[in-house]
């Protein structure tokens, strides 16, 4: 501003509150009236009246801090959406082009920088014209600082008996903003003031202050404001909806013009360029400002994050005063989303499943190391229209902060029970005789200390795979059920349940989710909870919590919170190579996920619940672990089968995690294996492969006691198994399962020769 910045002058507190008193007089109509003339000559008396009314008002006004639009960016600083009560961005007066609050004090109080809280000339003259003019049309007298504290009354009220009184017609009003002005101006100087109002003033459609109004009606930022625009925001604030230029363009254009003239009144723009102004359009570019999730490029991510937040009680003692930090604090939020993972995501779900299925598809993305989520899709689209199939769930995260109650996981969870079997010693190619169908006793599992035994009922259980003598290998590429139970009869109950909580499975009721059947994955769980168990592997066994947020910046630009990884070592390093060797196997040759490969090293596992109901695909790299399911639900929420249904992907006959749920990984994996790097998976040591197994002694050739008693002195269980064509003597043994090791105490199947060779 060109004008000199001056403080209102420090009058005798005596002939301040008399100034006021003549001024509420002259703003309640007394002046123009009359009626306070005749008391004009008591000086003292009107002196000590005015000083009696001020001194029964507060002495100053908390001005509080300005709700400002909080941002929500992904990885790389883009703008997911905003948030806001009152869509604000706050600039500081230097920031603002000079020509905004030129023409703003041309029409609204040109001799701002010259009188005190109250422009009395200004005023009287408004009141006569007011009572001379026969049209009726009215003149405001209020200045700037007025202006300022009736909006702050405004804002500031926060129940509806506030909100009428800073906005009732009486002289209760007028004295309590004329007392307020007067502090104002008493306490903040000219130019803080005149930022202060540009900051606050309403320009209608939703913006707040000049940066969010030349944004959403020019698209530009308020340092680079023209004549021409700046002339009709400044017409807007006196009527923000009668002048509002994409309702009543042809009102804004002759408010503009007004405001033009005025500027070449007070000499601050040339005549000439004023008419070149006025004979030129508003240049609209009107750009709308999203408030919050909804319609965002990644709206359930955007849930996400701001429910975890939520849940942060460093951000506020109770829930609502988080919501609102959030919502007007002008906060930068810093994620962890990567839009280009979150379009192949969202791209891939929408291209496997309609939102009007019968089926809800889902990817969850995690970085292995990091916990940092990198993309969250469904294929209900956030929304409250059932004949589009949209939905208010999130089902892609945890029920807390979704409200989705979760999906079985099937074989999925068989991982949990492999890496247990692993860390306490289970030798990768030792084989377990592993039959189409088999009965166990609830008993025969080994359940947590102190915690009793299982109810001893049977417990049947059938392969819908292959069947055989399997290792871990085999046994998990093949995914054997009578393979995996087996194991974890092995390892018992506790150590699997305690791991795969260890990894990220919100697991949270033992009495309900800890059981035999626990490696069949009956429970539900999220998406995204699967996607960073899978992450604990690609990081060589240490887990990271999942975490959508790295930082909060706030509005003066200063980091307020930092969101760490936090992570931890769950397993040995070894534990998670071997476990990383085994799942490459599903996707090669011979694996149930063969067909998809990426171009890069990658691992995972599928899984298929009971009746078809939900199908997964749990596939990593060393960078990016994926979890892909598509499970049968209508509307109501009610589970349905996949089998027989008809989604955006094809028919699906019968549904199976690698038919149905891998593909829909596969296309959002390979859309971005190019960005995931070439790093590879690290081999497993002897070690690891031996386990604590021991050799099993050669037996070939003795009979059956004879081996049996040379087993059972090496520590192990013999047992005679099936008869198979050798070159050995019929009756000998030819061999036993497994071949080479064996933990000390396993059962080892000894071969029986049909006939010498």
């Amino acid at each position: 501003m060109a004008r000199k910045v001056v403080r209102s002058l420090p009058f005798h507190r005596a002939v301040v509150r008399f100034a006021a008193f003549i001024g509420v007089a002259a703003v309640t109509g007394l002046v123009a009236s009359g009626m306070a003339i005749p008391f004009i000559h008591l000086t003292g008396v009107a002196a000590k009246s005015g000083a009696e009314a001020m001194d029964e008002l507060p002495l100053d006004l908390d001005m509080g801090e300005l709700s400002q639009t909080t941002r929500i960016l992904d990885v790389h600083g883009k703008v997911i959406t905003t948030l806001y009560d009152q869509n604000r961005s706050y600039k500081a007066l230097d920031q603002i082009s000079p020509n905004m609050p030129k023409a703003l004090l041309a029409i609204e109080d040109s001799r701002f920088y010259e009188h005190g809280a109250m422009d009395l000339k200004g005023t009287l003259r408004a009141l006569l014209r007011n009572s001379a003019s026969e049209s009726g049309s009215v003149q405001g007298g209020s200045s700037i600082t007025q202006q300022l504290v009736k909006t702050t009354l405004v804002y500031s009220a926060d129940t509806d008996e506030e909100r009428a009184a800073a906005t009732e017609k009486s002289t209760a009003r007028k004295i309590r903003e004329l007392r307020y002005a007067i502090w104002l101006e008493e306490n903040h100087d000219k130019d803080w003031i005149l930022e202060r109002y540009l900051n606050a003033a309403y320009f209608g459609d939703s913006a707040y202050g000049v940066q969010a109004a030349a944004k959403h009606y020019f698209g530009a930022d308020a340092s680079d404001l023209t004549w021409g625009q700046a002339s009709m925001l400044a017409g807007m604030v006196k009527n923000p909806t009668g002048y509002d230029p994409t309702d009543f363009p042809d009102a804004t254009i002759a408010r503009r013009n007004l405001v033009l003239e005025r500027l070449v009144q007070v000499g601050d723009l040339p005549r000439a360029d004023a008419e070149k102004v006025k004979a030129s359009t508003l240049g609209l570019h009107v750009q709308d400002s999203r408030n919050g999730c909804f319609g965002s490029s990644a709206e359930f991510f955007c849930d996400y994050a701001l429910r975890w937040l939520l849940a942060d009680k460093s951000l506020g003692e109770t829930e609502a005063e988080r919501w609102r930090l959030l919502q007007t604090g002008g906060l930068t939020i810093r994620t962890t989303l990567d839009s280009s993972f979150q379009k192949a995501a969202q791209k891939s779900v929408s291209r496997h499943v309609s939102p009007t299925n019968n089926a809800v598809g889902a990817l969850a993305m995690v970085e292995p190391g990091t916990g940092m989520v990198k993309a969250l899709a469904q294929s209900r689209p956030m929304g409250e229209n059932r004949k589009k199939g949209e939905s208010y769930l999130n089902y892609l995260v945890p029920k807390e902060y979704g409200d989705a109650n979760g999906f079985q996981a099937g074989s999925t969870f068989k991982v949990f029970v492999g890496a247990a079997a692993i860390e306490k010693g289970f030798p990768l190619r030792q084989e377990i005789k592993s039959p189409e169908k088999k009965t166990f006793n609830q008993a025969s599992f080994a359940n947590c200390p102190g915690e009793g035994t299982f109810n001893p009922n049977p417990y049947p259980v059938g392969n819908s795979t292959t069947s055989g003598n399997k290792n871990l290998y085999t046994g998990t590429r093949e995914s054997v059920n009578t393979f995996y139970v087996q194991l974890e009869q092995f390892t018992g109950v506790c150590a699997p349940y305690a791991l795969a909580k260890k990894m990220g499975v919100h697991l949270t009721d033992p009495a309900h989710e800890r059981f035999p059947s626990f490696t069949l994955g009956p429970i539900d769980v999220s998406p995204l909870e699967m996607a960073e168990a899978y992450a604990t592997f690609g990081a060589r066994g240490k887990h990271c919590d999942s975490r959508p947020v790295t930082q909060i910046v706030g509005p003066d630009g200063k980091t307020m919170k930092e969101y760490p990884a936090s992570c931890q070592q769950v397993m040995r390093t070894g534990t998670a190579d071997a476990m990383n060797d085994i799942l490459r196997g599903v996707l090669q040759p011979g694996g149930f996920g063969q067909k998809l490969a990426l171009s890069v090293p990658s691992a995972g596992k599928t899984g298929t619940t009971n009746s078809n109901r939900a199908v997964w695909f749990n596939g990593y790299t060393p960078k990016l672990a994926t979890a892909s399911m598509i499970a049968g639900a209508d509307y109501e929420g009610h589970w349905v089968t996949l089998n027989g249904q008809r989604l955006r992907g094809g028919y699906v006959a019968s549904a199976s995690g690698s038919t149905v749920a891998g593909p829909m990984w596969a296309d959002a994996m390979r859309a971005i294996d190019g960005k995931l790097g070439s790093a590879n998976f690290v081999r497993p040591g002897a070690g690891v492969i031996n386990g604590k197994g021991i050799k099993i002694p050669k037996v070939e050739g003795l009979s059956v006691a004879k081996a049996t008693a040379r087993l059972k002195a090496a520590g192990f269980k013999p047992v005679v198994g099936k008869r198979v064509k050798s070159r050995w003597k019929a009756g000998t043994v030819v061999g036993t399962v497994p071949a080479s090791r064996a933990i000390k105490g396993a059962t080892v199947e000894m071969l029986i020769s049909k006939w010498r060779g």
